[in-house]
């Protein structure tokens, strides 16, 4: 009875192959990598319309804040309630004005013209990518921008979270609703506001709150064109 031949390679051989292998699974690799590198993360841009509700916290003192941006329309108001205080409304134009005022029985009002507008919906480009951290329970992406905001975005939503003013000041973002629009009335001035002999040209502290345009921080006069 014939018992068949089996054929065993040669060890060199052997060796051979699996040098050849490694070395061109090593070369794949190299060439994906080098083709598809992880691009570097960068902020996504404001919805050109959006309602957020803010806390602000700075040393303890506390606001909360019903953002309204809408940038089709060429405005931005902050609606800021004091912590046991009044609530002050800081109706902002694309043009530069700006009235500050309340709506009690004190009719306070003051009025600014800037020469820079409301926040672009890009205002973060060129902003620097400084890594990844967790705040607020998130896992978030952070840039720095013009030497005046820390901003942190949720990596899985690309939501902002949370954003941090050269002054210390914090901004905690309670909800962010995309395409949320405040009706045009909500928008008017009160009629008080006009009533001033002479425009206002610089901007006035109405119970003790300054605010940057389109971003809050009440602890610090600067408007930063960015």
């Amino acid at each position: 009875m014939l018992t068949p031949a089996t054929t065993t390679s040669p060890p060199h051989l052997l060796l051979l192959t699996t040098i050849t292998t490694m070395l061109l699974f090593s070369t794949i690799t190299t060439l994906t990598t080098a083709t598809d590198p992880t691009p570097t993360p960068t902020p996504t841009p404001w919805p050109k319309q959006f309602h957020s509700i803010l806390m602000m916290n700075y040393s303890g003192e506390l606001q909360i804040i019903n953002l309204w941006y809408d940038w089709i329309n060429g405005r931005n108001f902050n609606i800021i309630q004091h912590q046991l205080g009044n609530v002050l409304y800081d109706l902002e134009w694309n043009n530069g004005t700006s009235f500050f005022y309340t709506l009690d029985s004190d009719q306070q009002c003051s009025s600014a013209q800037l020469e820079v507008g409301i926040l672009r919906p890009n205002w973060l480009d060129g902003a620097t990518y400084v890594g990844q951290r967790y705040t607020d329970g998130f896992l978030c992406y952070v840039w720095e921008k013009a030497d005046f905001i820390t901003y942190y975005e949720d990596v899985e939503t690309r939501r902002p979270v949370h954003w941090e003013f050269y002054t210390g000041r914090n901004a905690h973002v309670m909800t962010f609703e995309v395409g949320a629009a405040l009706e045009d009335a909500k928008w008017q001035v009160p009629w008080y506001c006009f009533e001033q002999s002479t425009p206002v040209t610089k901007m006035v502290d109405v119970n003790g709150t300054i605010t940057h345009r389109g971003l809050v921080d009440s602890s610090t006069r600067r408007v930063a064109d960015v």
